[in-house]
């Protein structure tokens, strides 16, 4: 037990040292230009943007622009051209959105064979792809700088679920003609979802079918000792790191993710080693070999983390140690103030009279099998709960497996097919 945690405390110090080295120090080596990462030989595909991406593989992506109401700008991707559909696209639209430190780019960075984003619309989907707040595709106000004003990273899951999503689907509903779509959401990308249902009343009128991709909600039963680490070290010093103005976590273009970028491509030792980490991150005791390919990896860590607020990896170190699903929490006096009640309120998932698709994996260090049947259960509307087959199916594979096209997309493209027309 002494052990077990000394390892969290160590697990601790260390983020906190990275965070502050990643935060603290600042450079002009920070983001290292392209055409020095092109010298050094990065993966052309790790430093290309989504249409860029896209295109690079004889796709055609248009890039959108979405306005929250509380003044946020978001880009947002849809694949106007796919490699291989040669027919009228499927009708209504498909809404994707990303999980929590992740961008449009999570959805494409395992390729053609295997990004989900590509498997949809070669299925001849209208595919949209958003991002929310404080990612690199989102990190633009009306009138806030987010290099200079800490009321841009004021935010956690509550104003993502409240503005973001439902002004991504009004923006596809507007641009499409269409009064409903059907969302796909991976981890917090299925619970902003939720939120938005609980707190922005008839929005979920709007969403026909909703396929939840391992969906977080409450993670008591988390079994990542890294990030249930991270996260409780971000909700106990929350204060400390907002008084030495950092209020921006795991940008792009910040020491941790240019360190991590470099580190994976150097030799094949390290690449190695940063399959093991991506490993490690999900569960300590958990590993799926040759799921999440060496150039998969060189790929991703071009495009993540990318980034979100402080209060939001607070929320989730709150979440950590919390039975309910709900919002952040204060304490109890400034609870008083907020909310009129002690303890936050719950977020009201009867509110969620979406139709669900769910699919989880056993192998699940995130999001574990334990609140993924809690969640479910309180969900008025669920169509079917899949367990993908593979026992060693956990968090990160929902993006970035090879096997995708096999584990997962054959019951997503059912159910789309059932809430779809030629």
């Amino acid at each position: 037990m002494t052990s077990k945690r000394l390892n969290t405390f160590n697990i601790i110090v260390l983020s906190a040292v990275v965070v502050a080295a990643g935060y603290l120090i600042r450079t002009p080596w920070f983001p290292i230009k392209r055409e020095l990462k092109q010298s050094l030989g990065y993966p052309k595909d790790s430093l290309l943007n989504f249409t860029e991406l896209t295109g690079r593989y004889g796709y055609s992506t248009e890039e959108h622009t979405v306005v929250t109401e509380d003044g946020y700008i978001l880009t947002m991707f849809r694949i106007a051209k796919a490699k291989n559909c040669h027919k009228r696209k499927r009708s209504p639209p498909v809404l994707m959105m990303h999980g929590l430190l992740l961008s449009a780019d999570t959805w494409i960075d395992s390729g053609p064979n295997a990004g989900l984003a590509y498997l949809l619309s070669d299925a001849c989907y209208d595919v949209w792809v958003g991002n929310i707040r404080g990612n690199h595709y989102g990190r633009r106000h009306i009138t806030l700088n987010p290099d200079k004003d800490k009321k841009f990273w004021d935010f956690y899951i509550e104003e993502i679920g409240k503005y973001d999503v439902p002004a991504s689907i009004d923006y596809v509903l507007d641009n499409t003609g269409f009064e409903k779509l059907n969302y796909i959401g991976f981890s917090q990308g299925s619970g902003t979802l939720f939120v938005m249902c609980s707190e922005r009343p008839g929005y979920c009128d709007k969403v026909q079918l909703m396929i939840a991709l391992a969906p977080a909600s409450r993670q008591y039963h988390s079994q990542s000792t890294i990030f249930r680490g991270i996260t409780q070290m971000f909700e106990k010093l929350e204060d400390a790191f907002s008084l030495c103005g950092l209020h921006e976590v795991f940008a792009t273009g910040a020491f941790t993710q240019e360190f991590f970028a470099f580190f994976c491509q150097v030799s094949d030792m390290t690449e190695a080693m940063c399959e093991v980490f991506m490993s490690v991150f999900d569960q300590v005791d958990a590993f799926h070999p040759g799921s999440i390919t060496n150039d998969t990896t060189k790929v991703l860590v071009g495009h993540f983390p990318a980034g979100t607020s402080l209060r939001n990896m607070a929320r989730y170190g709150q979440s950590m140690r919390s039975k309910r699903f709900q919002k952040f929490d204060y304490g109890m006096e400034q609870n008083l103030v907020m909310y009129g009640s002690e303890r936050p309120p719950e977020y009201n998932l009867s509110a969620v009279t979406v139709p669900v698709l769910c699919l989880y994996g056993k192998n699940d260090g995130l999001v574990d099998t334990k609140d993924v049947e809690w969640l479910t259960s309180r969900l008025p509307k669920v169509l079917e709960v899949m367990l993908v087959e593979d026992p060693l199916w956990n968090h990160l594979d929902m993006t970035y497996s090879q096997y995708t096209s096999y584990a997962i997309f054959p019951k997503v493209n059912e159910y789309l097919l059932k809430f779809t027309e030629e």
